[in-house]
């Protein structure tokens, strides 16, 4: 059935490949921006999150949200007011959403949104399914907050779905892109202990899952959004460094050392999440990539 669907955060990483996959399927696209500037095959209406203005049009006929806004975690350093700006571009910007659903008196029945496994903190090598409960620390006092504020639909009616987005893998883009950097200039190694667990996941799954989303009324509530068998921070290196025929040198970069860069956002390489895709394989999503290595060697070679 055709959906009328407004997106936010549409000139992500995430967002770009959404569009074209709905767009593609036959649903009709509009999306929020803060900057009026033409973007194809969808209607553009602006909004200001920090200022709390949106232009009320956006969702006039429109059926299904899918809210993927919010400040880069990994872009800027992590100031007390820079982790402030990062929690209130989730929260503020869903609040936003609904509190014109409200008073547009809008039809939207679905409402889906982009979380993190951030969610669960730095948990070692436990096994997380989406009832794991929230951890410790910035990242997962964030995305509780944003988690907080998306339920906020239940009570209005609206079927919430909540993706929580483990480690991209997206050609020249995103975390892959950070990471496979060092390595393809000869300085690859593991961060950290290596040890921790990294939920991967492939692009095309990620845009996959959102779709499947719209067209599935069966998903509601949180779901690990990473593919079925996460791997450690030194396997990853490993599988990337060979994927780019790098080596990677046998030392693993020290905690202390990556804090010095990177501030407590190092936090962000360093968390352990072993998350568990069994809710999504039971809801029956098929993954396009299973195994990392294909996974790789599908964007490399593009």
């Amino acid at each position: 059935m055709k959906k009328q669907i407004l997106i936010t955060g549409a000139t992500g990483l995430v967002g770009k490949q959404l569009i074209k996959a709905l767009h593609g399927l036959g649903h009709d696209i509009s999306i929020l921006s803060r900057k009026n500037a033409p973007v194809k095959n969808a209607k553009v209406f602006l909004w200001d999150v920090y200022n709390q203005t949106i232009d009320s049009a956006c969702m006039a006929g429109i059926d299904t949200v899918i809210h993927l806004a919010g400040e880069p975690i990994a872009e800027k350093k992590w100031t007390k007011e820079r982790k402030q700006q990062i929690i209130d571009s989730r929260v503020k910007s869903t609040e936003l959403l609904y509190k014109t659903i409200r008073e547009q008196g809008s039809q939207v029945k679905t409402f889906i949104s982009a979380s993190a496994v951030g969610y669960y903190g730095d948990r070692a090598d436990e096994i997380l399914q989406e009832d794991s409960g929230t951890g410790t620390g910035f990242m997962a006092r964030c995305c509780k907050l944003w988690e907080d504020a998306i339920d906020e639909g239940e009570s209005m009616g609206i079927r919430v779905v909540k993706f929580r987005i483990g480690f991209i893998l997206a050609k020249g883009e995103g975390a892959l892109a950070s990471m496979d950097k060092p390595i393809r200039y000869f300085a690859g190694a593991a961060l950290g202990t290596g040890a921790q667990w990294i939920p991967w996941v492939h692009i095309d799954d990620i845009v996959n899952m959102f779709v499947e989303a719209v067209n599935e009324p069966g998903y509601q509530g949180a779901y690990n959004a990473c593919a079925a068998f996460p791997v450690t921070n030194a396997t990853l290196t490993k599988a990337i460094a060979k994927a780019l025929n790098r080596p990677v040198w046998p030392l693993k970069v020290p905690e202390k050392v990556l804090e010095m860069i990177l501030g407590k956002m190092s936090a962000v390489v360093t968390l352990s999440t072993n998350a568990s895709a069994q809710k999504l394989l039971d809801a029956g999503f098929i993954f396009k990539f299973t195994r990392l290595e294909d996974a790789l060697a599908d964007i490399y070679s593009k």
